[in-house]
């Protein structure tokens, strides 16, 4: 039987949201003229906010505001780096670590499934040391970094599905492993319903009242850094 903690990224892991925040980082540092671009970004909000625009779109044209359409690999993956490195420094809750640890000592395999980009997420995993990533694909020309989304965003039932896909690259059956899911948004319930143990982290309220009625393990580490 093979043992797998399988952990979301924001809000989950990371104290705040990540993925506006690396784009926001990266225009600082690659282009700050661009940042003065971002308030144009709100017809494109709203039009998310109405659901008229999907989430993918709306984060293609985030990235493609503060970074533009085409970014040079050995730019982008410097900065991307570079904000890895302050994620693990001041970006994560403490908590996090020491249930790492406790999930490789029961000799679980630890995987982040995430919709933020792999971009930022791979040498965050590095750092953390997490082989395994699951996340939303970007899309290369070369070695040049693209806007666009080359797949679909590892979100909601996407997510479950990369998951059930990794299990099967890495030769896993499904009923030969049992998964325990980490992630603090109802977004995640396809994959919180799949997996053998959910498991709910700083729950969004509406994750706290699905945990609470079945009765679902609740971490919440918001609580305790507020207590401290």
């Amino acid at each position: 039987m093979t043992e797998l903690a399988i952990f979301d990224l924001d809000r989950t892991l990371t104290i705040r949201p990540t993925y506006s925040a690396f784009l926001i980082y990266a225009a600082r540092h690659l282009s700050p003229w661009r940042l003065g671009l971002l308030p144009l970004l709100a017809p494109h909000a709203a039009g998310y906010a109405m659901k008229r625009i999907p989430r993918r779109r709306m984060k293609e044209a985030m990235h493609a505001m503060a970074l533009g359409k085409r970014v040079g690999r050995h730019k982008v993956e410097a900065v991307a780096d570079s904000f890895a490195e302050k994620l693990v420094e001041n970006g994560i809750f403490p908590q996090a670590q020491s249930l790492f640890a406790k999930e490789r000592q029961a000799g679980r395999r630890i995987v982040l499934a995430t919709a933020a980009p792999a971009l930022y997420v791979e040498p965050l995993a590095h750092r953390l040391k997490i082989d395994d990533v699951i996340a939303t694909r970007n899309s290369w020309h070369g070695d040049v970094l693209l806007s666009d989304i080359s797949e679909d965003n590892c979100y909601a039932a996407c997510k479950q599905h990369r998951i059930a896909e990794w299990l099967e690259e890495q030769g896993i059956a499904r009923n030969n492993a049992r998964i325990t899911f980490y992630s603090d948004h109802a977004s995640d319930l396809p994959t919180f319903e799949w997996v053998d143990e959910p498991v709910a982290v700083n729950p969004s309220k509406a994750l706290a009242t699905i945990a609470r009625a079945r009765g679902w393990r609740v971490l919440d580490w918001r609580a305790e850094m507020a207590r401290a």
